[in-house]
């Protein structure tokens, strides 16, 4: 009887853990998604007042263009008759390099202790454009 009762136990112990990991998992999915929703919402509630006033003036063709690590193509539009309504760059990692993660490292021998980081850092630039 003792041993069925153990087994029981056991059984039951293993469940309940396994219950609290996918409980624990759910959680943080949640607490993840929820803050890439709200930032998501507050662009688009800004972005929506925008569109819908701009809709109003006219109806204009709007596009957004990227250029990247020191591309620039935005002549090639200006001449083509679009006018840029805003413009804006943020800081964008153009190339990647692999490093020794320790000194002691040799990444031919040891692929585990190769680590990837930037090399070159660039500037992205947006710009938001209407026709």
């Amino acid at each position: 009887m003792k041993k069925n009762k153990s087994h029981k136990n056991h059984s039951i112990n293993i469940k309940l853990k396994k219950l609290m990991k996918f409980s624990q998992f759910v959680i943080i999915l949640v607490l993840l998604s929820s803050c890439k929703i709200k930032t998501n919402e507050d662009k688009s509630i800004n972005n929506t007042e925008e569109n819908i006033n701009e809709s109003l003036k006219s109806n204009k063709t709007r596009m957004e263009i990227k250029f990247s690590c020191g591309e620039d193509g935005i002549a090639k539009y200006k001449d083509d008759g679009w006018t840029i309504v805003e413009e804006y760059s943020q800081e964008k990692i153009c190339t990647w390099k692999s490093v020794p993660a320790t000194d002691d490292c040799d990444m031919e021998k040891d692929k585990g202790c190769k680590i990837t980081k930037p090399d070159k850092i660039g500037e992205e630039k947006i710009y938001l454009l209407v026709k």
